[in-house]
């Protein structure tokens, strides 16, 4: 169902059941994919392929006219928010990439190159700046930033009003302007990952790189050597991070 004060321009590719609203413009290079929602006044722009089920609120802006961007399926982008809405610094425009089952709330930012992997939730007003890689379920509170070209582990929590600068190794809870870490996420932990093995073994390798300092020459060490693949991986996160 198109309500019919919307715009759809010629090119634009719309599954048979995608329900949009009213007053939403739709740009030609835009793809809608089975079971789309678009609440009212929603602006879509460039190339942008939004998957199955994705839903989409209400004065929610998509895209510029050179910007190409994925979104993944069942995500959902509340009100107000912006992602590709704007060129990148240097005029260009990178893409990005939005992955499945994501939860965008309210006056979301994400900017030119930034991406998310899976099941990430970014809580109201957050921005998500230049090149910045989210990995899987990653959480991010409301007010917070994360600058350019950082990227943050999987399973994080970035605690309200934080400011990162700097990579964030998996598994870690951070807070604060500038943000540092907290401890370890081991309730994401345990859902993640079913053996207690390999969660002490993550807990003993935190405690021995990300002491007082950051013992980068023993994370890379871990990295080459530890038995443990869920060790080995935190490790070399840590060995080629910038924090």
């Amino acid at each position: 169902m198109i309500h019919e004060t919307s715009i759809i321009e010629d090119g634009a590719k719309i599954a048979d059941n995608v329900t949009i609203g009213p007053f939403c413009n739709i740009g030609k290079n835009v793809e809608l994919k089975s079971g789309c929602i678009l609440e009212s006044n929603v602006i879509l722009k460039g190339k942008l392929v939004v998957d199955e089920d994705v839903r989409i609120f209400s004065f929610t802006a998509i895209g510029n006219d050179n910007s190409d961007i994925e979104i993944g399926e069942k995500t959902h982008v509340r009100e107000f928010s912006q992602i590709g809405a704007q060129e990148g610094e240097d005029g260009t425009n990178k893409k990005i990439t939005i992955g499945a089952n994501n939860f965008l709330m309210g006056y979301v930012q994400i900017l030119s190159g930034a991406s998310t992997g899976e099941f990430c939730i970014l809580t109201n007003a957050v921005r998500v700046n230049e090149d910045v890689v989210c990995e899987d379920r990653v959480i991010v509170g409301g007010l917070s930033t994360i600058e350019a070209g950082n990227t943050v582990g999987t399973g994080v929590m970035i605690g309200g009003a934080s400011c990162v600068d700097r990579d964030i190794p998996p598994f870690t809870l951070v807070e604060g302007n500038k943000a540092t870490i907290k401890g370890l996420n081991v309730v994401g932990l345990r859902r993640r990952l079913q053996d207690k093995d390999d969660i002490e073994k993550i807990k003993t390798i935190f405690k021995q790189i990300l002491g007082d300092v950051v013992d980068k020459e023993l994370a890379s060490d871990i990295a080459k050597k530890h038995e443990n693949e869920y060790a080995r991986k935190f490790a070399s996160f840590i060995s080629t991070s910038n924090i």
